[in-house]
């Protein structure tokens, strides 16, 4: 028995490391608050987690007979391995292709931009622009303005609603974030008028602004979404500053 504890203890704890060296790194890096939030990886994380974590080492307690073969032994567990690197490389490739890059305001909205989201024909045209997307990018709040072409916008416009790419997935069209602060100061509302959220979610997020010290008889406020479950940004009106970001749930 304490040759089956000790494998399983072994594996676990270099199934662990290798875990959390890798979420580590998309965490520091791209997945901090409120990355993980909009982006909802939370599943992703927890087939991770099931696999490489529990999973594995489990399989491990229950094949490490030390009466086995050594050469069958070895082939139990690297079999076991194996399938835990997939898993490992499946999400590690799917929050990557997924890692957030943008948080942008947009003619009304501020949202979620994730590396998935943007289109690569019109990242392909911008790759020296200050604010193109690359390996290297960490999370920036941009604007993300219509063109002032009236033809262009209404292309634009037309395809976000037919399925297509918005103006959010195409980086020429991105401005630095100040710029866009007086058109989105214009587009705060009181979090009690804003139809986002349901009746329920509104009087939680008012509960929340308080306890936070925060007004909310103020126009100060703004959905921020992505695909996971929307936030409740809200803005000191006067300096644009941030104040603080809420969650719906």
């Amino acid at each position: 028995m304490n040759f089956r504890f000790k494998a399983f203890a072994l594996h676990l704890l270099a199934s662990a490391v290798a875990l959390t060296l890798v979420l580590g790194i998309l965490y520091s890096g791209w997945y901090r608050w409120p990355g993980w939030y909009l982006t909802g990886a939370a599943h992703v994380i927890a087939l991770m987690v099931g696999v490489d974590v529990a999973f594995g080492p489990l399989l491990t307690l229950v094949i490490a007979n030390p009466r086995k073969p050594h050469r069958e032994l070895i082939r139990d567990i690297a079999l076991i391995v194996a399938v835990q690197v997939i898993a490992l490389v499946y999400g590690t490739a799917t929050l990557w292709h997924g890692r957030p890059l943008y948080y942008a305001f947009s003619v009304n909205e501020l949202a979620l931009v994730q590396a998935s989201d943007l289109d690569p024909r019109d990242v392909a045209r911008v790759q020296r622009a200050p604010l193109a997307p690359r390996w290297s990018s960490v999370p920036r709040w941009i604007w993300a303005p219509l063109p002032d072409d009236p033809q262009e916008s209404d292309r634009i416009v037309l395809a976000a609603i037919t399925g297509g790419y918005d103006v959010t997935a195409m980086p020429r069209y991105f401005k630095p974030w100040n710029q866009g602060l007086p058109a989105l100061r214009a587009q705060l509302k009181k979090v009690g008028n804003l139809r986002f959220f349901s009746a329920v979610e509104i009087d939680r997020l008012k509960r929340r602004m308080q306890a936070a010290g925060l007004a909310i008889d103020q126009r100060n406020a703004i959905p921020l979404t992505g695909r996971g479950h929307p936030l409740l940004a809200v803005f000191d009106p006067a300096s644009m500053q941030m104040q603080g970001m809420f969650p719906c749930t």
